[in-house]
């Protein structure tokens, strides 16, 4: 009889570790990058309160990017209204697990103290906001990864790509929104199926 009850302890035992374990944000910070991810970007960024980060330094969360600059008369207002719209939508409850990116194209004039002013002057200064800066270069290169074309055609203006990217949290390109004051329906349900897996 003991004989019976260890094995059907031990068979319940088994079961029981068989479940599929919850994804939870520190493990999905341990998984590898996988080659499609841009955390593989070596780049530096500096946000709008003047610190440096690593793109990596992000992994874990679900990311809506878009690449806007903040003196921008025409499209830029429109795209930044399209990302708050997204935000009112999210699910309350994981609204935490994600991520609301404005990257500049025009880092030369978009110092950190701009994007501060910026942030503030649009009420985007909170979590779950962040607005990038790098270089140059790093911005020509994470803009071709986001397919975003942009062309300086001023001194203060740029034309430019209107597309909201969503990354999963192991910063894989999952979804686009192109075009503007378009129908967010199917972004904001990518985001919160991703959101809720973390």
């Amino acid at each position: 009889m003991k004989k019976i009850i260890l094995a059907l302890f031990l068979i319940a035992l088994n079961l029981q570790s068989c479940k599929e374990p919850k994804v939870t944000a520190a493990a999905s910070k341990e998984k590898p990058i996988t080659d499609l991810s841009i955390y593989n970007l070596p780049s530096k960024w500096t946000n709008q309160n003047g610190k440096n980060i690593e793109l990596k330094s992000l992994k874990g969360n679900v990311l809506v990017m878009v690449m806007i600059y903040t003196s921008c008369k025409a499209a830029c207002p429109r795209l930044v209204a399209d990302m708050r719209a997204i935000e009112e939508k999210l699910d309350k409850d994981t609204k935490k697990n994600v991520k609301l990116i404005l990257v500049s194209i025009d880092p030369v004039t978009d110092t950190p103290q701009k994007l501060k002013s910026f942030a503030m002057a649009n009420k985007l200064n909170n979590d779950p906001w962040i607005l990038l800066r790098s270089t140059e270069d790093n911005t020509r290169e994470f803009a071709a990864v986001l397919a975003v074309n942009y062309k300086q055609i001023s001194p203060m203006e740029f034309s430019h790509s209107n597309i909201i990217s969503v990354f999963n949290p192991d910063g894989e390109l999952i979804y686009q929104q192109e075009g503007l004051a378009v129908n967010n329906k199917k972004t904001v349900e990518t985001i919160n199926k991703e959101a809720k897996k973390i």
